[in-house]
């Protein structure tokens, strides 16, 4: 299956697709970039700002990602993406984002929308670039922050 013939979707995350998703992983060298789903589902649950959902190309599971959205502040940023490493360099985890832009976009006094990586050989940098993000020079922790500009929203 390749992106071309494949629709990418976001759906919710169920009792009945839970166990698809939890078997979901990368590969060994991309391990220390993105934590288990297990993990990230875990702390979206004790989040008031999470927001996640699993990626699908058609009715396949192939990836997870989850947004931190403040809108208080208002603060909107990628905390999690993952596509199974069976499943990468297809096109799905671009066309996910664009999804996930697209869902920034939609909400109140969106103006950026963050993302943070892990720097050191075969970190996601290059594929934020491709989406439009841009270097921050901040840190958070241990992480490089980028943003990408939504626009006037």
């Amino acid at each position: 299956m390749s992106a071309s013939d494949a629709k990418v979707t976001l759906r919710e995350i169920t009792g009945e697709t839970l166990g698809e998703i939890l078997k979901l992983k990368v590969s060994e060298e991309q391990k220390r970039f993105v934590a288990p789903n297990a993990v990230s589902i875990a702390q979206a649950h004790f989040s008031e700002q999470a927001w996640f959902r699993a990626i699908y190309a058609d009715d396949v599971p192939v990836g997870f990602v989850m947004l931190y959205l403040d809108q208080d502040e208002p603060l909107y940023g990628v905390w999690r993406l993952m596509v199974d490493e069976a499943h990468q360099r297809k096109g799905y985890g671009r066309q996910a984002m664009q999804q996930v832009i697209e869902y920034a976009k939609s909400l109140p006094k969106a103006k950026e929308l963050f993302v943070s990586y892990e720097p050191g050989d075969g970190n996601p940098s290059p594929f934020y670039e491709k989406l439009g993000f841009v270097e921050t020079g901040e840190m958070m922790g241990e992480e490089r922050v980028m943003k990408l500009s939504l626009g006037d929203s």
